[in-house]
């Protein structure tokens, strides 16, 4: 997709997250359930579950604007003086520098969130070391907190280590607090909702191979609420033995 970066600014944010590859039936499926493709921005229907009280669509508003992905590096503002490119080019070489692997997933409930999970401590731990490796290689880029974000963060119910992470990184849930998901859907307080959307996915997609992760992407949102667009690919160089 084509950003147009005469609509960015020192608000916009930028954030590295894992993308399933395009060809992949992992990509379209999630599109399709979210109902947008973050990197063509098109507008996808999505699918019907039966069943459910209401349209899956007004079940997953905030992830479809965040588009389908997981989180490596939480969004940000870029420090003063470094660009967009200066960004992209340090991105891709971290890249450069990652080994291709897979990972069992599964859809299942994480708090009050349906989400796509790491099915085995496997592929929570290389999940795990792999957003650990971006943040220490981006983490320099990222703007400072200004006061009223350091508050509002502070203000959520955090372990000590949660909240010294937030200061020093922005974000509560990195390195060993750190959890990979897909975000399925909204906060629902229904948990038969909540388990039906979880049997839906995951028989929607028994007979995927295990999650590619060949790859992770940079996604920008250009102005403060904007849906958020998936602006650059970066392909992992190295094959795990």
């Amino acid at each position: 997709m084509s950003v147009p970066q005469q609509d960015w600014s020192e608000a916009t944010r930028f954030a590295l997250y894992y993308a399933p590859p395009r060809g992949s039936v992992w990509w379209q499926a999630g599109c399709a359930w979210l109902g947008r493709d973050p990197e063509t921005g098109e507008t996808l229907a999505s699918p019907r579950i039966a069943g459910l009280a209401q349209p899956l669509a007004g079940l997953s508003v905030a992830p479809r604007r965040y588009g389908w992905h997981g989180t490596l590096v939480p969004p940000f503002r870029l420090a003063r003086g470094v660009s967009p490119e200066a960004l992209c080019a340090a991105a891709q070489q971290w890249a450069l520098e990652q080994a291709r692997f897979e990972a069992n997933v599964e859809a299942a409930t994480l708090g009050r969130f349906v989400a796509l999970r790491p099915a085995d401590e496997a592929g929570e731990t290389a999940l795990r070391e792999l957003a650990a490796s971006a943040l220490r290689a981006l983490g320099s880029l990222r703007a400072p907190q200004t006061p009223a974000e350091l508050a509002k963060r502070l203000d959520a119910p955090l372990t000590p280590r949660q909240r010294t992470y937030v200061e020093e990184w922005g974000y509560p849930y990195v390195f060993e607090e750190f959890r990979f998901h897909m975000t399925l859907s909204d906060s629902l307080n229904d948990a038969q909702t909540c388990a039906q959307l979880v049997e839906a996915w995951n028989t929607q997609m028994c007979d995927a191979r295990a999650l590619p992760v060949e790859g992770a992407a940079l996604f920008v949102e250009p102005q403060p609420g904007a849906p958020f667009a998936l602006w650059r690919r970066l392909a992992f160089a190295q094959v795990r033995a």
